[in-house]
């Protein structure tokens, strides 16, 4: 199976996001089924997971500490850091906010190691850059436990130009994570060039458009329920009107995928590959199938015409990728 270099990594270019597994889509993945999952995931031949510390609080580190600490050297893990937590009177958690300082480091890498069952966490990415902290100090705090053996490389998630040009002078960037997919095109202006110039791997997270390019999703099938961040207030993609405007350019994609015997999501999969050497996908899923059907984009080669044709599709997408607070968090 083609490999794709990652900081000094060979990784699979279609990894694993872990995110929907514990949060944000729906109730949690039961335990068991949920290991099974990942460990097929090793067999299929994937060997990039991607988690975080908010993801769950802690819950998906923990799964995947369970998953893997028996088979450690098969895979790479990819965490993050950088919430605060906010609690209330009764010491519950009451939401988050961002938190780029040493000590918030500290704090989280000693949680993430011990949740993931592991002396050294693969890649570490700072999840949102905190604008009250110079990217210089968190940086440097993380290059610190790339000394110390605890981290083998570093990353930064939705960190704009700029700020990657400065990390990088204070210690070599890796990779940054940032959406990307037919329908989310904002990096290509001035972040992968950047990336290009100082040779990191950009990491698309999302490249299915949050489920809408799978072709899988209707008027009448719309996320919807308990745990379900893909609600109009979160996301304005699944806002009623864009929903349906969005839904029709998935009917674009499939027309191209037909003449591939594809899926919509396996060509949306193999637009993002295309797009560089340097870029890797880790879409996520919490079913078997819907992951060997990600796999299968591996062997898709779509036409200049093609690639051109779904690129275009960006422009007509209605709604931010996410709310008005989100979307301030992000390229900075």
């Amino acid at each position: 199976m083609d490999q794709r270099k990652l900081h000094d990594f060979d990784v699979n270019p279609i990894g694993l996001g872990c995110m929907g597994l514990s949060a944000f889509y729906g109730p949690p993945t039961e335990q068991a089924e949920a290991i099974r999952m990942l460990h097929e995931a090793i067999e299929l031949g994937i060997n990039h997971f991607d988690t975080a510390e908010m993801y769950g609080m802690g819950a998906n580190e923990k799964l995947l500490g369970e998953a893997f600490s028996d088979r450690r050297d098969k895979v790479r893990i990819a965490t993050k850091w950088g919430p605060k937590f906010l609690f209330d009177e009764d010491g519950n958690i009451s939401g988050t906010t961002v938190d780029g300082t040493p000590e918030n480091m500290r704090r989280a890498v000693e949680n993430s190691l011990k949740f993931l069952k592991t002396d050294v966490i693969d890649l570490y990415y700072l999840h949102r850059v905190d604008p009250n902290i110079p990217i210089e100090e968190s940086v440097g705090a993380m290059g610190d436990l790339v000394d110390e053996g605890k981290v083998r490389a570093i990353g930064l998630s939705e960190a704009g130009a700029e700020t990657i040009s400065r990390a990088h002078k204070t210690h070599p960037v890796s990779a940054v994570q940032s959406e990307y997919s037919i329908f989310s095109r904002d990096v290509e202006e001035t972040t992968l060039p950047t990336l290009k110039d100082i040779g990191a791997t950009l990491v698309a997270y999302s490249p299915l458009g949050r489920g809408l390019l799978t072709g899988a999703m209707t008027k009448e099938n719309k996320p919807s329920g308990e745990g379900e961040f893909r609600q109009a207030a979160m996301q304005p993609r699944f806002a009623e009107g864009a929903y349906e405007a969005n839904l029709a350019l998935v009917e674009e994609v499939r027309s191209i995928s037909e003449t591939h015997g594809a899926s919509p999501g396996q060509v949306a999969l193999a637009w993002v590959l295309a797009q560089g050497e340097n870029i890797v996908a880790i879409p996520g899923t919490t079913k078997l199938a819907n992951m060997k059907s990600n796999l299968g984009a591996s062997a898709i080669t779509l036409s200049d015409a093609e690639l051109a044709g779904l690129g275009a599709l960006a422009d007509k997408v209605q709604g931010a990728r996410y709310n008005e607070q989100g979307m301030a968090s992000v390229n900075r």
